[in-house]
């Protein structure tokens, strides 16, 4: 009876997965013959076993090289499926190099000989007083005595090759002493300018003199600078257009409205909003924290915080999942949970493989509790259900998240509505069972409240006609009338005639896509990524006073956080060891490092290289999942000023909004009578800004699953 009992308790031993998870186009047509051997892939329309590996196995099934015998039985679907896929790589290669070339191309070092002066021949063999410059073939060709018989010259060309990778191998341990040395990042080295930095000095050639520290924070700073803002210029003339958005970021949120009452005191005209993007961390902060939710997110903690605390479950995890990570580390804790959850359930069957596997048994620190523990949890039925649930729940908040605080589209235009659709996706979450969705509806619109459902958010969907126009209802919704009216007598202020020709002449025209708004060609509304200001100065030539209030209002910046990481520029710059930095130099400095990013990002997402803007390129915000206790070292705090959550001083202890009240800060921030009888609108004022919005993100490079 007890061997009985016992063999009930041991869990099912899951079949062994014949696919690869990497979600190779390969893997639709083909299987391991044998799990352990993962060279080995049989074809599932002909039965030939390929050797080579899930690349080699493609090629026969899209018959592509002579070398790999093709498929006969292949459907042509499934052909022309694996040679799209091998078009999108060589696209891909191509791209790249074409960039790397364009990179080289863009480096513009005068020559020696142009300038009338002369140099040491440096090019042994060669009549030339330029600097030997490598290219491509180098490392293959080079003069070959024409009397030497075929052998030598082929051996010679082996010898070419073989000294061309000692000459780089030799190049490279200088930049790595210099890394090493001074304690620069690794990822400092992974971009596009320090690329062409090497090509540059190295079309110069020997003797190339480094500028010195007073070149570098003077002349060069300088240079650069007023090279940055001349890339700028279109962005300018758009600004003049569109207008701007002010961004502010501060901990005490009395010094927040106090700045909001003193704008619009002396600017009527001028809106204000809430950051979107912390309002949905909000959100997802405060479903978090519901019982059901909480629960979840903490087993998932402890089972990847048992897993990374001992090199030999790190390693047998990795192993299991074909070396991917479990964690993905976010911008925000919030991110890095949602993330991290959604990882785990994509490689939920090798990890419940990896702890029924004997490796796995046989550790010693599993048969501790936490060992035991982490076990029983990937076996647990309802742990996965709850991951399942979590994910759908955070999901569309996720999305909207992503929406706000990414640089594809203007997102004013789209978060209301999208916010509209996040509410329905997540009580379908609970089977649109009002009971079940209750608490986490009610959270969602506490922190929607007086933030995300303003008058200019309501304005700017009514304005978009990728809502209004699938559904005409919204025209008829009289808060959405009450709405539009007062953003528009905010919009003109005293200006009667405009107000009321929008109001009764041109909107009911949009409303009735009347004249161009029912051109065919604006129909282009319907697509999700469709460019709403672009649309309004294509199609509202007819009422050119709603064109430009629409303009205006779906091109706002709805997100303040890259003010938060403008702030992350300046303590990379302003450190202890760099504290003497003149504030125009620094601030110039913090401008030439934002902007480039900025337009660095741009330029990927017009490559379509869009990488997701919520990963990040540090575990900073994913520390709770490395080791207990982690989150409390986050450094994105969110507070809800709104339910007295002001935070406090670190040194101090005392609440922020006292040490304000202390400090006189109301009374500091009342307008002087000078500054009251000098009320100037908005549109007749002239602002100069070194800044931009937007954030130019590095590079994210984190294992890919689809590489194995």
């Amino acid at each position: 009876m007890e061997a009985e009992a016992v063999q009930q308790q041991v869990p099912e031993v899951p079949p062994p997965v014949l696919i690869g998870n990497s979600g190779d186009v390969g893997w639709k047509y083909g299987k391991y013959c044998d799990p352990t051997n993962k060279s080995k892939i049989k074809c599932n329309f002909c039965g030939h076993i390929s050797t080579g590996g899930i690349f080699r196995f493609k090629q026969h099934v899209a018959d592509l090289e002579n070398s790999v015998r093709g498929c006969k039985k292949a459907t042509p679907e499934a052909i022309a499926d694996v040679k799209k896929h091998f078009q999108r790589i060589e696209e891909t290669k191509s791209r790249k190099r074409q960039h790397e070339q364009d990179l080289r191309d863009d480096v513009h070092i005068t020559s020696a000989t142009t300038q009338g002066t002369s140099r040491e021949d440096v090019c042994v063999g060669s009549s030339s007083t330029e600097p030997n410059k490598l290219g491509p073939m180098d490392r293959y060709v080079r003069p070959i005595d024409g009397k030497s018989s075929k052998e030598e010259a082929l051996r010679q060309l082996s010898m070419n090759e073989a000294i061309f990778k000692e000459r780089v191998h030799e190049a490279s341990q200088y930049v790595a002493r210099w890394v090493y040395t001074h304690a620069i990042p690794f990822n400092a080295l992974d971009n596009d300018e320090f690329r062409q930095m090497c090509e540059a000095v190295g079309k110069f050639g020997p003797g190339y003199e480094p500028p010195s520290q007073y070149e570098l924070r003077e002349k060069l700073l300088s240079e650069e600078y007023a090279r940055t803002k001349s890339l700028l210029d279109d962005r300018e003339k758009q600004k003049i257009k569109l207008g701007c958005t002010i961004m502010t970021d501060a901990y005490n949120a009395s010094n927040n409205m106090g700045a909001k009452k003193l704008l619009l005191e002396k600017r009527p005209k001028i809106f204000w909003s809430s950051c979107a993007t912390h309002t949905v961390n909000l959100m997802l902060q405060g479903i978090g924290n519901i019982k059901r939710f909480k629960s979840i997110v903490d087993q998932a903690k402890n089972v990847t915080i048992f897993i990374y605390a001992h090199h030999k479950t790190l390693a047998h995890m990795r192993k299991c999942t074909k070396r991917g990570d479990i964690i993905r580390p976010g911008v925000t804790r919030f991110a890095s949970n949602f993330l991290t959850l959604q990882s785990m359930a994509e490689k939920r069957d090798a990890l419940r493989g990896m702890v029924v596997d004997r490796v796995w048994e046989e550790m010693p620190i599993v048969k501790s509790k936490k060992g035991k523990d982490t076990t029983a949890t990937l076996m647990d039925a309802n742990f996965w259900k709850g991951v399942t649930l979590c994910i759908k729940v955070f999901e569309p908040l996720v999305i909207l998240l992503r929406l706000a605080d990414g640089d594809v589209k203007p997102s004013m235009a789209w978060l209301y509505g999208e916010m509209l659709k996040a509410k329905i996706k997540i009580k379908e979450a609970f089977g649109n069972q009002e009971k079940m969705y209750k608490e986490t509806i009610s959270i969602v619109e506490k922190k929607l409240k007086g933030r995300l459902d303003t008058s200019l958010h309501k304005t700017a969907y009514l304005l978009n006609p990728h809502y209004t126009y699938a559904n005409p209802d919204i025209f008829d919704d009289t808060d959405m009338t009450v709405a539009f009216m007062k953003c528009a007598e905010q919009y003109f202020g005293d200006d009667d005639v405009s107000l009321a020709t929008v109001v009764n002449d041109e909107m009911p025209l949009y409303e009735k896509m009347e004249g161009p708004f029912k051109k065919k060609l604006a129909t282009s509304w319907q697509r999700m990524d469709y460019n709403p200001v672009g649309w309004w100065k294509l199609y509202g030539t007819e009422v050119p006073k709603l064109q430009k209030m629409a303009m205006r209002i779906l091109a706002l910046t709805s997100s303040s956080s890259g003010c938060e990481r403008n702030w992350s520029i300046y303590e990379m710059n302003h450190t202890k060891r760099r504290n003497r930095l003149t504030t125009d130099r620094l601030n110039n400095m913090v401008y030439i490092q934002f902007n480039t990013r900025m337009m660095s990002k741009r330029q990927r997402l017009m490559d379509k290289k869009k990488a997701d803007s919520l990963l990040s390129n540090d575990a900073s915000e994913a520390q709770g999942w490395l080791f207990e206790g982690g989150d409390d070292h986050a450094l994105a705090v969110f507070r809800d000023e709104e339910d007295g959550d002001q935070g406090v001083h670190p040194g101090t202890g005392i609440p922020y909004d006292v040490l304000g009240e202390a400090m006189g800060t109301q009374d500091h921030l009342q307008l002087r009578r000078s500054a009251r009888v000098t009320v100037r609108d908005l549109e007749e004022e002239e602002f100069v800004s070194d800044e931009e919005d937007v954030l130019e993100e590095d590079d994210i490079e984190y294992e890919d699953d689809d590489e194995y």
